[in-house]
């Protein structure tokens, strides 16, 4: 992570863009059936490489953390976390799960059983998604995002956006997974909100100029890291954090390579060690 010496210029640089959205109760898309809202479509935040961010996916938010940018979960926070973030400064994004069902939230009723393939490694109760079935998960996710662009966030985090190198049950090809990470980028876009891609190193010189940031796990610890400066290089922030790796081992390259990395627990509580 970047030392808090910068944590300023920082959020400065977060805070130069388009001021954070207001909570707009529209919803709706060219890929969901309607338009989107002239306002959204035009234009969402554009993050700046070097910004320094918290990721925390327990609740309650400890809203005290010095990070230009928060990524926390889009159904367990309400706006008014949101707008709390923004008076401080803050840009948020949402977390939400794109590529896999979990089965306690709040819209899992609405997912097809045809969509439900194997179960993810580590996460017996989650299951990975036919992202061949765009038909079907279009609208699915773009309500997620109507909630997060209703909430007022900035941008979103979709996770499991990496399922055709994964054991699925599905017969999933790189094709078919750049297809549904330009979908959900493009969904994310009509709606004012920046992107971020997540975890898929294989793609990134592919995908790095249709999202806005990248999130990554375990880029030191799985020797990874430069695939992450396609982002950099791009002037947009390439976000890491690493879990079993201490902030010594891994800060040297990961400053080098202009990656925001920090240190954080499994459970991703509001725990943190910065560069």
């Amino acid at each position: 992570m970047i030392a808090a010496v910068l944590f300023g210029a920082m959020l400065t640089a977060c805070a130069g863009g388009p001021s954070p959205r207001q909570a707009s109760a529209s919803s709706g898309s060219a890929d969901s059936g309607s338009a989107a809202p002239a306002s959204a479509a035009a234009s969402w935040w554009r993050p700046q490489a070097g910004l320094s961010w918290q990721w925390q996916l327990t609740t309650p938010v400890d809203t005290s953390v010095r990070a230009g940018v928060y990524d926390i979960d889009a159904d367990d926070n309400a706006a008014t976390v949101v707008a709390a973030l923004h008076r401080a400064g803050r840009r948020v994004v949402c977390y939400v799960n794109a590529g896999s069902w979990e089965p306690y939230r709040p819209d899992a009723g609405k997912y097809p059983k045809e969509l439900l393939g194997k179960p993810l490694d580590g996460w017996p109760d989650e299951r990975w998604l036919d992202i061949r079935r765009l038909d079907l998960l279009t609208p699915l996710l773009a309500h997620r995002l109507d909630e997060c662009r209703a909430k007022g966030f900035d941008g979103v985090e979709p996770d499991n956006v990496d399922g055709y190198e994964n054991d699925t049950g599905f017969p999933l090809t790189a094709a078919d997974q750049l297809a549904f990470d330009r979908a959900v980028a493009r969904l994310a876009h009509q709606r004012g909100l920046a992107v971020g891609l997540k975890n898929d190193f294989d793609q990134v010189a592919d995908l790095a100029s249709e999202f806005d940031y990248g999130v990554d796990e375990q880029c030191a610890e799985l020797r990874q890291c430069a695939a992450l400066t396609a982002f950099v290089k791009a002037g947009k922030p390439a976000f890491d954090a690493e879990y079993s790796v201490s902030t010594t081992a891994f800060c040297a390259q990961t400053q080098a390579l202009g990656i925001s990395a920090i240190r954080k627990h499994l459970e991703l509580d509001a725990w943190r060690q910065t560069c």
